[in-house]
């Protein structure tokens, strides 16, 4: 199945694995890469030398397209931005922030750099600045997320801008990702789906926890903050909630929130850990190697759109 994106990033299947911190390090990266997709590492807030370091591993095991996503809100960001130049990452995309200043230096060492976008107005910004692509995030994707729907901002980004649009927030199978395409995408970005797949490292109780999701069992923390981010339901969301309800400041929820991704993914907190995940859980119910899940998405899809043309 090729598109613009599949061209640009030398890729098989127009799939690209979120950039998730903690969850996205370079066993999983690796693991889609090598399942045609573009596997990412996630630099979330970690320091210059263990971000190089993953991506040394990462070339030890598939020598496929990969990315790195840099978190612009990273005080390390400036040099996690240089360290991508020094080891040839082919493609970085980004988020929290505009990367602006940093796109010229990456556009000239050869990597293709795709912002995460969750409005029109930051698509067109960023395609004047000269990315290649953008992924349009909607806020049914779990953790940090924007107001707009995937349904809808999706094609508005798409009518905006000419560079390719990636789509993403809300999608975990083939429907989602036929429905993507006809929105006007040209390729799809999963986390949730990825989180569960054999090769995370993700803690089992997380996975579990997923695995048992209903359609209503994400709900949103942060919106007093101005940073909104989707969750399971557990004891520390109701808690973070009531405390928010209640005015507490800034720095009090986050003292309740330290730690709390790195409590869930590494160990298996599930009452006290921040278990970031999207609306779609509810459709996840096993666990399958990254290769299962790129093979069923992409030749499911392929059925609905033959089917679609016939009638």
């Amino acid at each position: 199945m090729k598109t613009r994106i599949t061209e640009l990033l030398g890729i098989r299947h127009p799939i690209i694995q979120g950039g998730m911190a903690w969850v996205a390090e370079y066993h999983l990266a690796a693991a889609v890469s090598e399942a045609g997709g573009l596997g990412i590492i996630g630099a979330a807030s970690a320091p210059a030398p263990v971000v190089r370091t993953q991506i040394q591993e990462l070339k030890k095991l598939t020598d496929k397209p990969f990315g790195v996503n840099v978190m612009l809100m990273n005080p390390n960001a400036a040099e996690v931005a240089q360290v991508v130049i020094e080891e040839k990452v082919p493609v970085v995309t980004t988020g929290a922030g505009n990367p602006g200043k940093f796109i010229t230096m990456w556009k000239e060492a050869g990597i293709r750099v795709i912002p995460v976008v969750a409005s029109v107005a930051m698509a067109k910004m960023m395609e004047r600045a000269g990315a290649d692509a953008v992924v349009a995030e909607g806020m049914e994707s779990g953790g940090h997320i924007g107001e707009q729907t995937t349904m809808t901002l999706v094609p508005q980004v798409a009518d905006a801008v000419q560079i390719p649009v990636i789509a993403a927030g809300g999608i975990a199978d083939a429907r989602g990702f036929a429905a993507a395409m006809m929105l006007g995408a040209e390729a799809v970005q999963m986390g949730t789906r990825f989180v569960t797949a054999k090769e995370s490292i993700v803690h089992q109780n997380y996975k579990e926890r997923i695995f048992k999701a209903k359609d209503i069992d994400s709900e949103v923390t942060g919106r007093s903050t101005g940073h909104p981010i989707r969750v399971l339901r557990n004891q520390m969301s109701r808690d973070y909630l009531k405390m928010e309800k209640a005015g507490a400041s800034l720095e009090e929820l986050e003292t309740l929130t330290l730690g709390s991704l790195r409590k869930a993914v590494m160990d298996g907190d599930i009452k006290g850990g921040s278990l970031m995940a999207g609306q779609i859980a509810g459709l996840i119910k096993q666990e399958n190697t990254c290769q299962e899940i790129i093979d069923e998405i992409i030749g499911q899809a392929e059925e609905l759109f033959a089917r679609g043309i016939s009638g």
